[in-house]
């Protein structure tokens, strides 16, 4: 190397070979990490948050003050019920048995020397009581026994119904009936009394108590049975009232609800006026802003909110009983001088009080279309007039006319890949004999079917005569037999579609293509594809319908919890109700209770509402989809024709032409909007004026999207089997429906599928089965075509509204 030269040095290059690292079995510490972080942190760990690892010691104290915070809050909420910073605790007596009085049991009631009698509470049917010795209130009411509706709205609100039965038999057919109904729509804090122990024989007193105890069993397995003859009884009947767990119903817990005591009404310069109710605040605080809904009258709007003087005070212990010994009985006239104790509490902001509008504004020109231009309408024309050129193999020399007039055979596929040309030949031979056979069937059923006509006719006659001489004897002048006969009928259909569940004959007289074209051919119930939103008429466009039915649903519940202002829960206030009608102020005077309860945001919206119910076994009449039916759903009753489907979790559901027996269905109808859970009473009303109760259920949700599909099927009769093939008949009746339903596919009830291959006669269609290996003569017993048919427009309008129709609706409006 020369002097002076520079030395270059060696690089490594890519490929230098890296040994591991020795691992010396540990991990880095923390001080390491830290070290070669210097003081950087990862964005991940900057974004969460930084969760502090609590000791066993730290944790169970935790878990012990969360166990001590629920127990305290159940605490205060039952010693709120009843106290004097809560409601009275309502009471509702209710008879079970005809035999029993009420009103006796409502004076052994009053005999309790340790309360205070507090006999005029206002217009409502019953009397206040006051314990100073248990610091409660309690308020005892009796609705009309005969009415079933008063008895439910009642319960709707009471803390305890009181039911009274009779010593031997228990219950009655009725009582049992209206158990079945309190039980379906939710049955809050309850007790069990009997009255007339005293009058059995002091022999059969303990056989009686354990007869009447097992009975009692079947519907309360879990209940005390008290007797109540004397003072003594009633005592005790208080104190298991006012000490019992209360059962909380989800419909009225998170809603604010009143029931009038006292009610008033001020005419209006039209047929309506305003309504003042006084009463209790009770379930969650009243805001004045928010809606009204009046049960079995309508949604209204309040107008201001006063705070009255409470006629049920809760007194202390020396003041309640005199020097005699004799109980201190108040008759309050509170009510009367009630203005001059009125506080307003708050009035309502226009601003910010709610709209009573239930359907959408449909804008007549939001669905126009532009008209096309001339080039569009050209392009149009030419693609309608243009001819689409088929490829046919004909015979050389043959004009584009005669080539027209050839048919081209439809390809079977790989199934007739293995038949020869004898095989055709044979089939087309007995086709032929096939078609002479029927000409000589028909020719003699013909004579056979006028012959047994004449003596069809002529039996007639005899029983027809014969019924006419004894019908007087054998039917009631009252008994309706054009009713009888529809009933009759309904019957039929009902067994029929049990029988033979969504098969119908193809009409004679008019063309099955012209018939069913509202329908459509499906492969699949289960995966074929249907639009929800096609199809749909103008109409639906007027009720609403939540992106995300379930977050508007907590959303409404939270805010409900979190209502900054209103009446307190306990409050006695007096409601102003703005135009109401006085037909509300008339029910009230007959003995009607008026229950009131404020409304979620979105519920006096209209929209489809789905129930799931299940046939009352007491009840066994044939009710046919889209009849008019009352609905008890929560807190509204309506009545709505609802169209009933499958319970099912694919996207399609199949319509029920009855209301099932042995099965849960979903019921669907315009109906406003009600936020689940809720109880479903469904009652069905006779011509006199009486209603049967017909299902029981509970609310599933509000979706307009619910697809609901018509199913019909047409079937046929095997009259040929062959090898590859079978000739049907009575399936169609002339030869251009035949061609009309040849696209669709058959099947048969064997689970053999097929398609039609050709029209050999106005009667007979010839079916070539898809299915692997040959036709055998036990498979094509019956073969049919699935039609269905969108079915969402033919629910009917719910309360108040010709038909309604949906419309999207934003959750956060």
């Amino acid at each position: 190397m020369a002097a002076g030269e520079l030395t270059q040095a060696h690089r490594p290059g890519v490929f230098k070979q890296k040994n591991k690292q020795h691992k010396h079995g540990k991990h880095r510490t923390k001080g390491e990490t830290e070290r070669e972080n210097k003081g950087r942190v990862p964005v991940k760990t900057i974004s969460k948050k930084q969760r502090k690892e609590q000791k066993r010691l730290d944790r169970r104290h935790k878990a012990r003050q969360l166990r001590c915070n629920k127990k305290d809050a159940v605490l205060t909420e039952k010693r709120h019920l009843g106290g004097k910073d809560g409601p009275p605790h309502l009471v509702a007596v209710i008879a079970l048995h005809a035999t029993v009085k009420v009103q006796s049991v409502m004076r052994l009631l009053q005999s309790d020397e340790t309360g205070i009698l507090h006999e005029n509470i206002g217009d409502l049917p019953g009397f206040g009581f006051t314990l100073p010795r248990f610091k409660q209130r309690l308020i005892f009411t009796s609705p009309n026994t005969a009415d079933l509706h008063a008895i439910l709205d009642i319960a709707k609100v009471a803390d305890t119904l009181l039911f009274v039965l009779d010593s031997t038999e228990g219950w009655d057919s009725y009582g049992d009936y209206t158990l079945s109904c309190l039980f379906a729509q939710g049955l809050p804090s309850h007790a069990l009394v009997t009255v007339g122990f005293s009058d059995v024989p002091v022999k059969k007193r303990t056989e009686a108590r354990r007869l009447l105890n097992r009975l009692v069993e079947v519907r309360f397995p879990d209940s005390r049975l008290f007797s109540l003859d004397s003072a003594q009884d009633s005592i005790l009947l208080l104190r298991h009232l006012v000490s019992q767990k209360q059962r909380k119903l989800f419909f009225r817990s998170r809603r604010p609800y009143l029931l009038a005591q006292h009610a008033t009404f001020q005419p209006g310069p039209g047929a309506l006026g305003t309504l003042q109710v006084s009463g209790y605040v009770r379930g969650q605080p009243l805001s004045v802003n928010r809606l009204l809904h009046i049960v079995g009258h309508g949604d209204f709007q309040m107008s201001q909110i006063d705070a009255s003087r409470d006629p049920l005070i809760l007194k202390h212990v020396e003041n309640r009983i005199t020097k005699g010994g004799d109980v201190e009985m108040q008759d309050n006239d509170t009510l009367d001088t009630m203005d001059e104790h009125v506080r307003v509490l708050m009035k309502a902001d226009p601003t910010r009080q709610e709209s009573l509008q239930s359907e959408a504004e449909v804008d007549p020109m939001e669905g126009e279309q532009t008209w096309p231009t001339e080039s569009e309408l050209k392009e149009a024309e030419d693609a309608l007039h243009e001819k689409k050129k088929l490829f046919k193999k004909v015979p050389k020399g043959t004009s584009e006319y005669q080539a027209s007039w050839i048919l081209e055979e439809d390809e079977e596929g790989e199934e007739e890949s293995g038949e020869d040309e004898s095989s055709e030949a044979d089939e087309q031979m007995q086709y032929e004999d096939i078609l002479e056979e029927v000409d000589s069937q028909e020719g003699n059923l013909s004579e056979e079917e006028e012959e047994e006509e004449e003596e069809e006719e002529d039996e007639a006659e005899e029983v027809s005569a014969a019924t006419d001489n004894c019908r007087v004897k054998l039917y009631d002048e009252k008994i309706d037999e054009q009713e009888e006969q529809e009933m009759l009928e309904r019957y039929k259909q009902a067994r029929a579609d049990e029988m033979f569940p969504d098969e119908v004959d193809t009409p004679m007289d008019t063309p099955a293509r012209i018939r069913f074209q509202r329908y459509r051919g499906l492969k699949s119930f289960r995966t074929s594809p249907w639009d929800p939103k096609e199809n749909l008429p103008p109409e639906y466009s007027r009720i609403y319908q939540f992106q995300n039915f379930e977050r508007t649903r907590k959303r409404a519940f939270a805010f409900a919890e979190e209502e900054p202002e209103g009446a307190m829960v306990g409050w006695y206030v007096t409601i102003h109700v703005k135009d109401v009608p006085s037909t509300v102020i008339e029910s009230f005077h007959e003995g009607q209770p008026l229950v009131l309860v404020s409304l979620l945001p979105h519920e006096q919206k209209m929209s489809v509402l789905h129930m799931l119910v299940r046939r009352h076994p007491g009840n066994s009449e044939p009710i046919k989809s889209k009849e008019e039916l009352i609905f008890h759903c929560g807190f509204r009753r309506f009545r709505a024709s609802p169209v009933y489907s499958q319970h099912t979790s694919g996207d399609k559901h199949k319509m029920e032409r009855f209301l099932r027996c042995d099965m849960p269905v979903v019921a669907s109808v315009y109906a406003p909007v009600t936020f689940p859970t809720a109880g479903v009473l469904v009652f069905k009303q006779r011509a006199n004026g009486m209603q049967d109760l017909v299902a029981t259920g509970s609310l599933l949700n509000s979706d307009p999207d619910r697809v609901i599909v018509k199913r019909i099927v047409l079937s046929g009769h095997p009259f040929k089997i062959m090898r590859r093939t079978a000739v049907v008949r009575y399936m169609f009746f002339n030869r251009e429906d035949v061609l009309w339903f040849k696209p669709v596919e058959l099947r048969t009830k064997w689970g053999r599928r097929g398609h039609i291959k050709e029209a050999l006669d106005s009667k007979l269609t010839a079916i070539a089965p898809c299915s692997e290996g040959t036709t055998s003569k036990q498979v094509p017993v019956g073969v049919a075509v699935n039609l269905t048919e969108i079915v969402q427009r033919a629910l009917k309008s719910g309360p108040g509204s010709a038909e309604q129709h949906t419309r999207t609706a934003d959750d956060s409006a």
